[in-house]
Parts: structure tokens; sequence; C-alpha cells
């Protein structure tokens, strides 16, 4: 049995909107076609009643043309959730390798996004110096943003 990492979802109350923040940020590239997606095979695959879905899917930066993906989705009706945090169980965060963490802080705070925590750094024993920190994109998901040198 072979298997394969596909893609990671995220829901919001405007894709297009989220997705230009991933695109402008983190140069991640949308992969057509934009979907529109409803009807019985939908509700019965997400257990969600009259489920309608509209979004795409960003590639995410690094690993080509065959890379995995962001699914940046809006479902017709939305609930919201309350606030994330870092230690909350279940997903906790999406992490970007990065060159020049102050860099793409400062161009992701000023596309909406917020910090969590303060930019820090730990050496780890026969791995490096890792710099990091966890900032929020403009719906609350949490990004980690790391460098290892």
């Amino acid at each position: 049995m072979e298997i394969k990492y596909g893609h990671t979802n995220i829901i919001t109350k405007d894709w297009k909107k989220l997705a230009h923040f991933y695109e402008l940020v983190f140069n991640c590239k949308p992969v057509p076609p934009e979907r529109n997606q409803k009807g019985s095979w939908l509700e019965k695959g997400t257990g969600v009643p009259n489920a309608h879905l509209q979004g795409m899917h960003l590639r995410l930066p690094g690993y080509g043309e065959n890379g995995p993906t962001l699914e940046i989705y809006q479902y017709s009706e939305v609930i919201d959730s309350e606030k994330m945090v870092s230690n909350k169980k279940g997903f906790g965060h999406i992490a970007f390798q990065v060159d020049n963490i102050t860099e793409l802080l400062e161009l992701a705070l000023k596309n909406g996004a917020t910090e969590i925590g303060e930019l820090s750094e730990h050496h780890v024993e026969n791995v490096g110096l890792l710099k990091f920190i966890y900032i929020a994109d403009p719906d609350g998901n949490i990004i980690e943003l790391q460098n290892w040198s």
C-alpha cells in the first residue's frame, strides 16, 4: 500500500481573501481550477447537510509542481469557533521554513497577521540554532515561522 501526503485544509469565511494572504506572504501558487462543489456526494463525505464549498488549492513553496497543497475553502455556512491557541488539543499549526524571519514577519503583519509569541532562539544539540515565532493568519490560524542555522 502506498501512502502519500495530499493537502491541508483551512476553512474560512472569505476564501479569496485568505488565499491572497498565503499567496502574497508565503509565495503559495494557485492550482486551478477554483472549486465550487455541492451535492449529495459532498454531504455524504463531509457529514455536513446541504454542504456547498467554494475555494481553491495553493501549492506550498519549496517542493516543485507536484508538492502538497493548502486547500482554502469556505462553506456556504461557516460556524464560528473559539480563538485558536497553541496548546489546544488537535491541529496545532502549519510551519514555514524561511531564510529571513524578521522580513517575512514584517510582511505577514502588514497583510493582516498577528503575533502570538515573540521571536525566540534555542540551540538544539546536534541539530543547530532554531529561530522561531508563532503568528496567526487573518483568520486566527496558527503559523510557525522557523529558521535553522
